[in-house]
């Protein structure tokens, strides 16, 4: 398995330093990559995420957010905004804000993400082990982060869901 791909951001909130994948060397790694007017993000993935955080100590497995804006960049594109939002919705943890350098965002297009909400997990190594786009079953989540934090190996993730483009109550396609 490769190293998993480095997160290009151009800023960051709920935290004093820049981040990347190996500042979590040693720790299971949850990235949830959301924009704020995703309507699968805001009922699934950050609650989901909030979760997760609040239910794994946090030098087993940490958790950030990806601000990946690729629709409507006027509306959730600005820092004020992005605080804003993680304010009224308690998003304690590190927020990236994914680097525009064309009509994707750079961590986006790095990582083949489909939409948001898409969710990633980097193993103890900094591996990207599991990525899907939509929803995760909140049980499945569980069973791959207990392995990870166990250390143990998971099998190869099936293929990517949907590619259809625009916004359901699942996420937001590209």
């Amino acid at each position: 398995m490769d190293p998993a791909p480095p997160l290009i951001t151009s800023e960051w909130i709920n935290t004093d330093r820049p981040l990347d994948i190996p500042d979590f060397r040693g720790q299971v790694l949850v990235i949830e990559a959301f924009q704020m007017l995703c309507p699968g993000c805001v009922s699934h993935g950050l609650p989901q995420v909030q979760r997760v955080a609040q239910a794994f100590a946090s030098d087993q497995v940490a958790v950030i957010g990806l601000h990946t804006v690729f629709e409507h960049r006027e509306a959730q594109g600005s820092r004020a905004a992005l605080a804003a939002f993680a304010h009224e919705y308690k998003l304690d943890f590190p927020i990236g804000i994914d680097r525009q350098d064309g009509r994707l965002p750079a961590t986006m297009a790095a990582y083949q993400m489909q939409g948001t909400p898409t969710l990633i997990i980097i193993d103890r190594q900094g591996r990207r082990r599991f990525q899907r786009f939509g929803s995760v079953d909140d049980l499945r989540l569980g069973i791959i982060l207990g392995s990870l934090v166990a250390e143990t190996e998971l099998p190869a993730e099936d293929s990517p869901q949907s590619t259809a483009a625009g916004c359901d109550e699942d996420g937001c396609a590209v």
